[in-house]
């Protein structure tokens, strides 16, 4: 081999750099572990004082935290959640809130569109469907757009700036998440922009408090400073209220049917608080019906009333109708309270929010922006012994200092209040004029919440909301599990592998071929560190896929050079002759496989990237190890003379597979029918039985939930199913009877926490009488709830496409490829027939079997990138089969095509029977022992292992031979010209 110093130095290089970043790891884990041990306090606080100590070659423990190969969500537990933007609000700023109901409709029609392309194509085409001659410089010259806008302005260029508009919000979106995130402190976050409707992935693991994470997330920041009311001031106005309501003959201000007793007169109690303004019981009329739910009454400051939680919907639907029917003052805007009120003696949170009496004015905009905000920091005061009060403060720009100082100025002795995303956070009394632009924000904040809200002010704004249309979060006991399965598994494999490589190759070459696994595995986890990717399961198992794939290009090399030596040739020259044979079908093979997990990465979100990524990076350090490492191990070798005696078999493979005479073609009819009556009997289980769906296509709620002993599922889905209104499906994971997953599109097109708390109330009202010891709720939700997944309708259609899409191009990319390297359109056709038909068999088991089998066997991503890892893999042995005829057409050209292609097929069926054994090998041990959550995964690549093999023999062969036939015979009746 020629350059062999070249080699040598890329390899010893690269095993440099895989090295030096991979030991991240390790100093990383050393430290984690002696914060472990110094328990969960005392540990983080160890870990957060060293962050800036230089540990490692001058890298402070907090860089090396960012060089080392992070974990997934699957491994160590966290969040995934795809935010997509709140354009038709957006929209409806720009136009000025226009009235009109086709704008409207318009929105709302583009909001629920699933189509790919840019929002503001699809409001433009929905309003011009129904407003076919609208005037969009009319509609959009009176909003934020108005100095570019103008009447005269053409339609093209309005679109343009709506455009622009719309990109500028989700870029800088995506900065503030961004910016929010990095000062969260999550180690190894993913940010991605998702092709669509502004949609954004965002990672987090780690992460145990999703319901913080939410909040920091959906905060839009919009901050505002208003003068306030005081009660005595608008009093008559709210006293007589439900008096004008109930004057007018709107339903909704028909009288309510009042209970028995004040709903609020086992609150009073606790209303209490440090101002000295008591507060006041008012009286409850029977046709009242703003008094039935909202107390009245002012507790000093800018506080008007009071109402308990569950009442505030409804308040604020009585004061829409006041509003519209003008029965307020129109500077009067009445704001809740951020946080419920506490009891000053017993410090217990109670149900009664406060209402705030703000003092707007006809513009809409507030005395002062938080635009002029510079910097907000955590703060705490001391409340004496035993007492703190966190708070925010903050510091103002000298414009917004000079504005603060003459508001403060002006409303001496009164309350401004702070007002953030529409809810009052507090509401100070001014003592006196505030110079310098300092202020600040309390409101009975916890640390952790006034460190938020500092993050999302020093974040800066939202220009429009967004929403969470998909979320996954994982346990750590998940996590944990998902670890230690995938190292069980990897380890079985790789001894396995290796152990089988000696029986079937002899001692030398089966332990040259193991080196190379070793040291393949040694360069992929080195890349993905240097690249600072996120190790997942599916991570995982891409590197178990990559090391049977690594074995097939030894295998490939071995049995050519075994080949050889069969055929007389010494040593030295079987070597030579078996490397450059054998090469071109490795190029090859691992190149169509490159190309899937190319399409794979491009399509696929979260772990499907992440085993697409493990996969291209795996394969290249393969064709590295194969085709160049191992092959200076063998010459080294063999100048020294230490393979004179090696024959490349073993007693158990010596007599395999020598010289079969199985004529494959004779049987090509037969061989079409076993994947044809599969595929038939797929298609017509599909119409009857259906694909067990995954919510991430169907839409819906995933939970995985833990029991402390064996249940029956039956007995669980009975139960459960009036709980979820029958819409659920309910299956067994792993075999030990005590996990099962619950899929439900119960109350999917409804959002919020409250949502997310009733589902969790229903599932611990269905399945806590299964417990051997009954869980109390909230230790039911915190550790028998695993996992928890939300996939909205719209996105599950955008992964339903992506999905198709992948495959799709995959099955295209590998025949345009085989007709280009090939040049014979045959080849490309009978590859394409063997590959599709190896995926359709492979559905069409799924539809079959998920009903009987003791596994999930759910139609997901995970699914999806079984698939696409097949048809890489499948095409494999197709391009090897192949590459012989064309050898051997080459060295026969005038042979009889039959006997050629039947030749080939015997002369690769050792090779091609052992790569598969040595993949479906290592599958299998995932399959056993990878977990519960990759089961369905390596059970799709285990069919799709034997099936594909099944179909380079019978199908792509047979018809890739058809299809060349008939074009010989076509071409022959052609009359020469």
């Amino acid at each position: 081999m020629q350059n062999k110093g070249f080699v040598t130095f890329i390899t010893a290089s690269l095993a440099l750099i895989c090295a030096f970043y991979l030991s991240f790891s390790f100093i990383t884990n050393h430290y984690d572990s002696k914060a472990e041990k110094m328990g969960d306090a005392a540990g983080k606080a160890y870990l957060d004082s060293m962050a800036n100590e230089k540990v490692f070659l001058g890298y402070t423990l907090k860089e090396a935290r960012r060089q080392q190969i992070g974990l997934g969500l699957d491994l160590k537990g966290g969040m995934n959640v795809i935010l997509k933007l709140n354009a038709g609000d957006l929209v409806k700023n720009l136009a000025n809130n226009s009235e009109d109901p086709n704008f409207k409709k318009a929105i709302d029609a583009a909001s629920k569109s699933t189509s790919q392309s840019n929002y503001i194509d699809q409001f433009v085409t929905e309003y011009k469907r129904l407003v076919p001659n609208a005037n969009l410089a009319v509609l959009f010259g009176a909003g934020d757009l108005r100095d570019q806008i103008n009447p005269s302005t053409s339609e093209a260029k309005v679109i343009e700036l709506l455009k622009e508009k719309y990109n500028s919000a989700v870029e800088a979106s995506f900065n503030v998440l961004r910016t929010r995130i990095d000062r969260f402190g999550v180690v190894a976050p993913n940010l991605q922009r998702l092709e669509g409707q502004g949609r954004i992935l965002v990672e987090l693991p780690g992460v145990k408090d999703p319901e913080r994470v939410r909040e920091l997330l959906q905060r839009s920041a919009n901050l505002q400073f208003w003068r306030t009311y005081k009660y005595e001031e608008i009093a008559s106005d709210l006293q007589g209220l439900s008096a004008r309501l109930l004057a007018l003959s709107a339903p909704e201000a028909q009288p309510i049917p009042v209970p028995g007793e004040n709903p609020l007169d086992d609150s009073l109690a606790v209303v209490e608080v440090q101002e000295p303004a008591p507060v006041a019981k008012a009286p409850v009329a029977v046709r009242d019906t703003l008094s039935n739910y909202l107390m009245l009454g002012g507790r000093g400051g800018a506080t008007v009333g009071m109402a308990r939680d569950k009442d505030r919907n409804r308040i604020d639907s009585l004061l829409a109708v006041a509003y519209e029917y003008q029965l307020l003052p129109e500077d009067l805007t009445l704001l809740w309270g951020a946080k419920a009120i506490q009891d000053p003696q017993t410090r217990k949170v109670t149900d009664l929010y406060e209402l705030y009496a703000i003092r707007t004015n006809r513009s809409g905009k507030p005395d002062l922006s938080g635009d002029v905000v510079t910097t907000a920091k955590a703060d705490v005061d001391n409340r004496g012994i035993g007492g703190v009060n966190p708070h925010v403060s903050m510091s103002m720009n000298p414009e917004g200092a000079q504005i603060w100082a003459r508001l403060t100025k002006e409303n001496e002795k009164r309350s401004i209040a702070i007002v953030l995303d529409g809810v009052v956070y507090s509401a100070p009394n001014v003592e006196n004029e505030i110079t310098g632009g300092q202020s600040s924000i309390s409101g009975n904040f916890t640390i952790e919440e006034a460190t938020d809200l500092a993050n999302v002010l020093n974040s800066g704004k939202m220009e429009t909301s967004i929403v969470i249309e998909q979320e996954n979060v994982v346990g750590p006991t998940l996590g944990k599990a998902s670890i230690q399965s995938g190292i069980i598994s990897f380890a079985i494999a790789l001894v396995l592998l290796m152990i089988y490589m000696c029986l079937a190759y002899g001692f030398i070459p089966g332990m040259i071929a193991n080196l190379a696994l070793v040291v393949n595995s040694f360069f992929t986890l080195g890349i993905l560190a240097s690249f600072n990717a996120v190790l997942t399961l599916s991570g995982i198992a891409g590197l178990v896929l990559t090391l049977g794939m690594a074995v097939d290009a030894n295998v490939l090399i071995n049995e050519r050079i075994k080949e050889e030596l069969r055929h007389g040739k010494g040593m030295t020259r079987a070597i030579a002759d078996g490397y450059g044979n054998a090469f071109s079908a490795i190029f090859d093979s691992n190149l169509t496989t490159i190309i899937t997990g190319v399409v794979l990465f491009y399509f696929g979100t979260g772990p499907i990237r992440g085993f697409a990524t493990t996969l291209i990076i795996g394969l290249i350090a393969s064709f590295i190890t194969a085709v160049f490492l191992t092959r200076m191990v063998f010459e080294a070798l063999d100048k020294h003379h230490k393979l004179d005696k090696v024959t490349y078999t073993t007693f158990m493979t010596k007599n395999l597979l020598v010289n079969p005479t199985y004529s494959f073609l004779s049987a090509r009819i037969k061989g079409y029918a076993l994947p044809l009556l599969i595929v038939v009997a797929g298609l017509v289980g599909y119409f009857t039985v259906g694909l067990n769906q995954g919510i991430e296509f169907s839409g819906g709620r995933n939970y995985i939930v833990k029991f402390d002993q064996q249940v029956d599922n039956q007995q669980l889905r009975d139960k459960l199913a009036p709980e979820l209104g029958g819409k659920l499906v309910l299956t067994a994971i792993g075999t030990e009877g005590d996990q099962v997953r619950i899929s439900t599109n119960y109350l999917i097109e409804d959002a919020g926490d409250d949502v997310e708390h009733q589902l969790v109330d229903k599932l611990y009202n269905g399945l806590s009488s299964f417990y051997k010891t009954q869980p109390t709720k909230e230790v039911f939700a915190d550790q028998y709830i695993v996992s928890s997944q939300k996939v909205s309708a719209s996105m599950s259609s955008d992964i339903t496409r992506q999905a198709l899409i992948a495959v799709g191009l995959s099955l295209l990319f590998m025949a345009i490829y085989i007709l280009i390297r090939f040049r014979n359109v045959a080849f490309s056709i009978g590859a394409f027939a063997s590959v599709t038909t190896t995926t359709l068999m492979i559905i069409a088991v799924y539809v079959l079997l998920w009903k009987v089998m003791p596994f999930t066997m759910e139609v997901d991503q995970n699914f999806i990138a079984a698939l696409l890892a097949i048809i890489g893999y499948a095409i494999n042995d197709v391009v090897i089969v192949f590459d012989r005829i064309r050898e051997e057409i080459g060295n026969h050209p005038q042979g009889d095509r039959f006997e050629i292609v039947n030749g080939a097929l015997n002369s690769t069926l050792s090779r091609t029977l052992n790569t598969s054994f040595t993949t479906f090998l290592v599958m299998a041990i995932v399959f056993m022992f990878g977990g519960a959550s990759m089961r369905s995964f390596t059970f799709a690549i285990l069919l799709g292992v034997i099936f594909g093999t099944y179909c380079t023999l019978f199908v792509a062969t047979p018809i890739a031979y058809e299809v060349a036939k008939r074009r010989r015979e076509k071409a022959a009746t052609k009359p020469a010209k």
